[in-house]
């Protein structure tokens, strides 16, 4: 089952944007390109409306519970993200347990959304 990796490109991380430059929410899709595991699509998405809680990032699948972090870094989060994607992808139902989570996924948590009914 398809795992996405859905990244907010528009965040700015509550700092301005210089012009001509990528904003934060860019910046971590690119740094994510290079380390999205194996299994897990990246999608970027214009808002998850987390603005306030820094660059956001959400994880899905069919039948999964889908979970929304914030207060992610572009410069320095990209690894343990990818670590937390190759985690959910491999729990079934999309619940990794607490202890099993990276400690950014553990303290940075926006929403847990229950999956759809089929």
């Amino acid at each position: 089952m398809a795992v996405t990796l859905h990244v907010c490109i528009t965040c700015r991380a509550g700092k301005p944007v210089v012009e001509g430059e990528p904003c934060a929410g860019e910046r971590l899709h690119a740094a994510l390109q290079g380390v999205a595991p194996e299994g897990v699509r990246l999608a970027p998405v214009s808002c998850l409306s987390a603005c306030s809680r820094g660059c956001a990032v959400a994880l899905a699948a069919p039948g999964r519970w889908t979970y929304v972090y914030g207060g992610i870094t572009p410069e320095s989060d990209a690894a343990e993200v990818a670590a937390g994607a190759a985690r959910y992808a491999g729990a079934p139902d999309g619940i990794v347990p607490w202890r099993e989570r990276p400690d950014l996924f553990r303290r940075n948590i926006v929403a847990r959304i229950p999956p759809l009914e089929s």
